[in-house]
C-alpha cells in the first residue's frame, strides 16, 4: 500500500468555511478524487483513518465537516468509543444539527467540495467518486443527482431513509443520475427496511441508472464505524472490497 499524507484543509462555501481532511498518496502526483461523506458523528479520527486507507489505494480523498455551520470539528463531545445505548444524550445534541442540514444547504456545500477537488493539483481531471456512510449515503445519492457531470460513481453504506414518501427523499433524483451506484445495506437497519430497498432499486432501474445493492447479513446501521458499538468486521471488509471494486471500474 502506498504511503499517505493527510492534511487539514479549509474549503470556502457560500455560507462560510468548511474544515475538512485531505488524504492522498505521498508522491506529489494527481490521483482520482473521492469525496467521503461522514456519518452523523462527524469528522473524527476514525473517518480520517478510513480516508487514509482509501488514499493508500491510490486516491485523493476529501472528508468535509458537513456540520461546519455549527463549528469546526469535532462538533460534538464524543467518547472514544461511541455507544448510543449507553449515551442516549448524544442524540439530543446531534439530532437538531442533522435536521438543520437541509438538502438545499447540503447540495450548495457539495458544489464547493467538488470545486475544491476539481481545482486541487492532487486530483486528476474529470469526474470524481463519492462514498457515504449513514447520513452520508443520502448525501452521496443527492450529490450524484445534483451534479451528474461531476460524479462518475457513488457508493452508500448503511444509509437510512433513501427511498421514502418524503418530497426530498434521495431516490427522487434518480432521473438525473449518470453515475454508477452501489449500496451496501445493513440487514439489521430499521431506517432502511426491505420495502425501501425495493423502491430504491426499482426507481433506479426505471431511470436507467447502473446500480447494484446488497444486504449484508447480521450488520447493523453504522457497521463500518469501528469506534462505535455498531461495528461489524466482516461487513466492513466486504464494504471495502465492494468500494474498491467500484473505484477500479470507474477510474
Amino acid at each position: 500500500m502506498t504511503s499517505v499524507q493527510g492534511t487539514p484543509v479549509d474549503i470556502a462555501t457560500a455560507d462560510g468555511v468548511a474544515d475538512a481532511y485531505l488524504a492522498r498518496p505521498d508522491d506529489g502526483l494527481p490521483h482520482p478524487g473521492v469525496l467521503l461523506y461522514q456519518d452523523a458523528f462527524g469528522l473524527r479520527p476514525h473517518l480520517r483513518s478510513m480516508a487514509d486507507r482509501l488514499a493508500g489505494e491510490g486516491y485523493t480523498v476529501l472528508v468535509p465537516n458537513v456540520f461546519y455551520r455549527h463549528g469546526r470539528s469535532p462538533v460534538f463531545d464524543l467518547p472514544e468509543f461511541i455507544d448510543t445505548d449507553a449515551r442516549p444524550d448524544l442524540w439530543s445534541a446531534i439530532g437538531p444539527v442533522m435536521q438543520s442540514l437541509t438538502p438545499e444547504l447540503a447540495m450548495r456545500d457539495a458544489g464547493a467540495y467538488l470545486a475544491f477537488l476539481a481545482e486541487s493539483p492532487y486530483v486528476t481531471e474529470g469526474p470524481v467518486a463519492l462514498t457515504g456512510y449513514c447520513m452520508g449515503a443520502r448525501l452521496a445519492v443527492l450529490t450524484a443527482g445534483t451534479y451528474p457531470d461531476r460524479v462518475a460513481a457513488a457508493a452508500g453504506f448503511h444509509g437510512g431513509r433513501l427511498a421514502t414518501d418524503a418530497p426530498d427523499s434521495p431516490h427522487r433524483v434518480a432521473a438525473h443520475i449518470t453515475a454508477e451506484l452501489y449500496f451496501g445495506h445493513a440487514d439489521e437497519d430499521p431506517s432502511m427496511p426491505p420495502e425501501q430497498i425495493r423502491l430504491l432499486a426499482d426507481t433506479l432501474t426505471e431511470a436507467g441508472v447502473r446500480h447494484h445493492g446488497e444486504v449484508y447479513p447480521g450488520a447493523h446501521h453504522g457497521y463500518t464505524q469501528a469506534d462505535t458499538a455498531a461495528y461489524h468486521h466482516e461487513a466492513t471488509e466486504r464494504h471495502w472490497a465492494a468500494l474498491l471494486d467500484l473505484l477500479k471500474r470507474t477510474f
